[in-house]
């Protein structure tokens, strides 16, 4: 059975804890080890890796202190070269490319976002549980099956940003920025409708803007569509 924690969601940092119940691993580095450690009670010895989706610092700021830790760190060639950082417990996975993680098959897949080469997860236990998890990206061009738990950024309302561009609060290039790299509540929707819900067992919503997201929105329109069990960090 999967179970999942959030330890730091959002612009400030990033980090979550993910296990089958054998191998325990951490998606993103956002946080320093310190506060990885606070939350999980310190029961880290038997964390086996952590998967990085790209190299900005709400994603890597920790990254050192999980090295010194002796954590092992999956990512692509692209963001493993614009970290710049030489160690041996950095491993580079191409897209597309099954790699093994104790108990855990994962695939990493090409998102969009304004970086070198960012990816998502697709990670599988023994079990043919399947987690997939996407973060920083305004879309995602591929269709999946036999989901079980969905992690997916939910970042802006498209109504709550136009109306902060309209007010003045936001100015137009970051609206533009803002849409050409994270996920809005109407791209969720659309990526919802396109794949099979139909063995999906929970939704998490991470990422989501203090200023331009509405919370309540959010959970109501993605519980229309998907009647499924939500979880918003």
């Amino acid at each position: 059975m999967i179970d999942i924690k959030t330890i730091a969601t959002g612009s400030k940092g990033n980090c979550y804890y993910v296990t089958d119940g054998h191998t325990p691993l951490l998606l993103e580095g956002g946080v320093s080890f310190k506060q990885v450690q606070k939350a999980l009670n310190f029961q880290t010895a038997d964390i086996k890796g952590c998967l990085i989706t790209h190299e900005h610092n709400d994603h890597v700021g920790g990254l050192k202190s999980f090295l010194k830790a002796g954590i092992d760190c999956y990512m692509s060639p692209g963001t493993a070269k614009a970290i710049d950082l030489q160690h041996h417990r950095i491993h580079e996975q191409k897209a597309k490319h099954l790699f093994k993680i104790g108990t855990w098959t994962i695939l990493g897949f090409d998102v969009q976002h304004d970086v070198s080469e960012p990816f998502g997860f697709i990670l599988m236990n023994e079990k043919k549980e399947k987690l997939l998890f996407a973060t920083d990206t305004y879309y995602i061009k591929y269709q999946f099956k036999g989901i079980t738990h969905l992690m997916l950024e939910c970042n802006y309302c498209q109504s709550v940003l136009d109306a902060n561009n309209k007010s003045g609060r936001l100015p137009k290039g970051l609206r533009q920025r803002i849409m050409k790299s994270h996920f809005s509540l109407e791209n969720v929707l659309d990526f919802l409708r396109a794949n099979d819900l139909s063995v999906l067992k929970e939704i998490w919503l991470l990422h989501l803007s203090d200023s331009n997201s509405d919370e309540q929105l959010i959970r109501d329109e993605v519980a229309k569509v998907t009647g499924k069990l939500i979880h918003i960090p």
